[in-house]
């Protein structure tokens, strides 16, 4: 069994400094965890990490990633949400990135429109193509929901305003599970590929964490 402490990577408030001074991205032992996660089937799941560990899970992993609920930088600067420059990383990694629906994610105002979420649908399809983009709306962790998407039973409205921005049924089927469920098979794939590969018993020094918090300050 792989035991998991603390210092194992950065989270993307540690991005707000516009800095890149301090930022560790994944540590030795997060590099580890990435790859017993794949020995294991677990996918890993980029939405909430800094920019750093992106880029270095994107390079250790065996398996492609996802971000659960991560919408594109370019269109609201905020650091939850994903740059060009990695979105290319994704690609290459055969990943998807699922689109939230948070106000502060898709505007960076407290305000937000059904269009709003669909540009940003279109923006990742436009940067990489309709494989790797998904639905993420993390109704169940936000406070602000966009005008026409304030639940489930808008998806619908979301869908016929992708229809009309030209999109094929063929992506919106994508779009609406088949790029993740094609993460879950790669994911298992890699997983059946290690089958032999040992589990990693590695323990994190003490040294490390035992002076640390699990929280970044808020």
């Amino acid at each position: 069994m792989i035991v998991l402490y603390f210092q194992r990577a950065e989270n993307w408030m540690e991005d707000n400094s516009n800095s890149t001074d301090g930022v560790q991205g994944l540590t030795d032992f997060g590099e580890m965890v990435v790859k017993e996660m794949n020995r294991l089937g677990m996918m890993v799941d980029l939405s909430h990490v800094s920019v750093q560990t992106m880029k270095d899970a994107l390079r250790v992993t065996r398996a492609p990633v996802i971000y659960s609920h991560s919408s594109a930088y370019k269109l609201c600067e905020h650091n939850r949400n994903v740059r060009d420059s990695v979105m290319q990383i994704v690609k290459e990694n055969k990943g998807v990135i699922m689109v939230n629906f948070y106000n502060d994610y898709v505007t960076c105002s407290p305000n937000a429109t059904l269009d709003d979420v669909a540009d940003h649908i279109d923006y990742i399809k436009e940067k990489i193509g309709a494989d790797y983009v998904g639905i993420g709306g993390d109704y169940d962790g936000v406070t602000r929901t966009p005008v026409g998407l304030e639940d489930v039973s808008k998806y619908p409205d979301l869908f016929a305003e992708l229809l009309r921005r030209k999109w094929s049924e063929a992506d919106l089927e994508k779009l609406a599970g088949k790029n993740l469920l094609r993460v879950f098979r790669e994911v298992e794939k890699v997983r059946d590929s290690l089958i032999s590969e040992p589990p990693n018993e590695h323990t994190i020094s003490r040294s490390t964490w035992v002076n640390s918090t699990c929280r970044t300050s808020f």
